[in-house]
């Protein structure tokens, strides 16, 4: 393929936007590590959902974050003081400099948003995104073969955008936070059951969680399981009481889950995007689905990662601590 940049004055100058969710933000880092590969000296911005922010300033090779606050906004239309900010995100955006702009996410909200850059504006082709009448907005469209993992479609589609071919492994190119272990987590190993996800039927059964728990327990090493609402810390709170020695931690912020997930022996949690960040550090990952299909948005990082179950076929207490020595021997 021809380079993009060739002759060009200046490194290149690149907006990669995708705003939400967790995982799909996840999905996305390899993106960031393909590029440095092949362009070195590229400038690395990317526009993402205000909540998700701290997810790609973890990534070495990503240069500024432009935070948007399209959740906090729809709330809120009616109030000056909102369209004083959508005003000021506009401005931040019309004033970065910028080459191309890439849209994995597929959707129209995120092609709308790009039309505020001056980049070319480059995304899925109708038949590829996610929503087909966003491709009409792109200003350079390209063919991504779906039924594939997420992450290998966002990265097909930078390769073709910038003009490179793609010929290694996906790499997230992240490491958690260097912190302080809080005072809350005793000293010795640990495993974080991620209990909780946005949706009922994605739940795993208590009596599960409890089995699993048990066996670490017997093997010294100690349940931490974190919680994002009151439902979850009550859920928290009770497979804390049935676990001996288990830790119900004080609520976490993107930074402190990264710190949690990347120091853990292991971690196993339900289709969650805590559950992928885990992945994408490198720690030992058992992935529990029980109403989704984890072949197109699983973990997807490596030999330390197992996904389990598939819709209406949840994995039992055996399955997973099966997999779990696999991954993470102990």
């Amino acid at each position: 393929m021809a380079h993009p940049f060739a002759g060009g004055s200046h490194p290149p100058r690149i907006l990669l936007v995708k705003t939400s969710s967790l995982g799909d933000v996840l999905h996305n880092l390899p993106v960031a590590s393909d590029i440095m590969r092949h362009y070195p000296d590229a400038q690395i911005d990317w526009l993402v959902e205000e909540s998700f922010a701290a997810l790609p300033r973890l990534h070495p090779a990503v240069r500024n974050v432009i935070p948007v606050a399209l959740r906090r906004w729809r709330g809120k239309l009616l109030s000056a003081a909102t369209w004083r900010e959508i005003a000021a995100f506009r401005d931040t955006l019309a004033a970065q400099p910028c080459d191309i702009a890439i849209d994995t996410q597929g959707l129209l909200k995120s092609a709308l948003l790009m039309r505020g850059t001056h980049g070319l504006r480059c995304g899925f082709d109708r038949h590829s995104a996610r929503e087909p009448l966003a491709a009409s907005l792109y200003q350079q469209t390209y063919p991504v073969a779906t039924g594939q993992h997420a992450v290998e479609r966002n990265r097909q589609l930078a390769a073709q955008a910038l003009g490179y071919t793609l010929q290694s492994r996906a790499d997230y190119g992240i490491h958690p936070p260097a912190t302080a272990r809080p005072a809350w987590l005793a000293e010795g190993a640990y495993a974080v059951l991620l209990h909780a996800t946005s949706r009922a039927d994605k739940l795993w059964d208590e009596a599960g969680w409890i089995a699993l728990g048990a066996y670490l327990h017997g093997k010294n090493i100690r349940c931490v399981l974190p919680w994002g609402s009151e439902a979850e810390k009550a859920r928290s709170l009770r497979l804390a009481h049935a676990i001996p020695d288990a830790i119900t931690p004080p609520r976490l912020d993107l930074n402190g889950a990264a710190s949690l997930l990347g120091a853990a022996h292991a971690v196993i949690g339900v289709d969650t995007g805590l559950a992928h960040l885990a992945a994408a550090l490198n720690t030992p990952t058992i992935g529990i689905y029980t109403a989704t299909d984890p072949t197109l948005t699983g973990l997807y990082a490596g030999a330390h990662i197992a996904n389990l179950g598939n819709i209406d076929r949840a994995p039992d207490a055996a399955a997973v601590i099966d997999a779990l020595q696999r991954a993470a021997p102990c």
